[in-house]
């Protein structure tokens, strides 16, 4: 039977990576059962509101969906839907896995998992405006809030991640040598669930700033990281840029009830419409969601083709250095699958 999805085309490049992606699954002969909606800009360009109640009713009901890349606006406007979904939907656990896949880059043999808390830090979007004098805006506050139970839940699921995945060492990055009270306590309750894996998984730690230096220097030393929500939000790009960059960057936001998948890059506007976008990064996201419903046979089929077409290098997109076209790069793919 096929399994219902809610897809998400989302803004800029996103309808056309999404329609490349869905015909590789097809391909594949993945079955979905597609319920299309709208969210970001094109949400309120159709429904009159970045987040319509059609869109999070679908994901209610499926409890799974695939999602292209939404616009957020920088400084103003609404706040990040990606962000709102995460926390509507209790998205605890944030996975972007970065391995090198385009050949001559500047490293060979990366293979990191990076496991961000989803809901909480300083994304839990509690700050306000500091009235000084006749300055209503003088200053601004945003507290990082760190709960005991949202740092056991993603320590949990990073450790089980690691187990189940064949994985053999999770390291945990923090900023508790400063932020003593919220960052200590993700470290000591990451201390604490570490002594339950002893002797199955390796455990390390490292402050976040040395842990951003060593990933450069020799990302070979890391294999699953988890890290507080801000940490992991600009860490993660940083091991995506060391296998050469976001086009190329899945992401899994895993809760309880829900899940939703996504290529982690932006909207790219510049490029918008004019049918040269790598779609590689919303494919591996449908890989990640095949492993999810456990279709990891077809999962694994599909890393394989487009694996096996970049490594060709004969049909890649600008970005990757070469000239194919979004539908043609999907094409190759779909012809390895074949």
């Amino acid at each position: 039977m096929p399994i219902t999805c809610t897809l998400i085309p989302g803004d800029g490049i996103g309808p056309d990576i999404t329609d490349a992606t869905v015909s590789v699954l097809e391909a594949a002969g993945a079955s979905f059962d597609w319920d299309r909606q709208v969210a970001g800009a094109a949400g309120v360009r159709d429904k009159g509101t970045p987040m319509p109640d059609e869109t999070l009713d679908s994901i209610k009901r499926t409890r799974l969906a695939l999602k292209g890349p939404l616009e957020t606006p920088i400084g103003e406007g609404y706040r990040s839907v990606n962000v709102a979904l995460r926390q509507t939907f209790d998205l605890y656990a944030n996975v972007r896995p970065a391995r090198d896949i385009v050949p001559g880059g500047r490293y060979e043999g990366v293979d990191i998992v990076l496991i961000r808390e989803n809901t909480e830090d300083l994304y839990a979007g509690l700050e306000h405006h500091i009235r000084i004098g006749d300055d209503p805006q003088a200053a601004a506050e945003s507290i990082a809030l760190i709960t005991r139970v949202g740092s056991e839940r993603i320590m949990r699921y990073a450790f089980e991640y690691a187990l189940r995945h064949g994985r053999k060492k999770v390291t945990l990055v923090h900023k508790a040598n400063i932020l003593k009270y919220s960052q200590g306590l993700f470290r000591s309750v990451g201390q604490k669930v570490s002594k339950e894996y002893e002797g199955k998984l390796a455990f390390d730690e490292r402050i976040v700033d040395a842990a951003a230096m060593q990933l450069v220097l020799d990302p070979h030393r890391f294999d699953v990281i988890v890290t507080t929500n801000m940490f992991g939000d600009i860490l993660s790009d940083l091991v995506s840029g060391l296998v050469g960059g976001l086009g190329l960057a899945p992401g899994a936001n895993i809760g309880k009830d829900a899940a939703i998948f996504e290529a982690v890059h932006g909207t790219a506007p510049d490029i918008a419409g004019q049918g040269i976008a790598n779609p590689g990064a919303l494919i591996l996201a449908a890989c990640l969601m095949l492993d999810h419903v456990g279709d990891r046979f077809r999962a694994d089929r599909i890393r394989r083709s487009l694996e096996a077409v970049i490594r060709a290098g004969k049909v890649l997109t600008r970005d990757l250095g070469g000239t194919a076209t979004t539908r043609e790069f999907a094409d190759a793919v779909i012809a390895h699958i074949a």
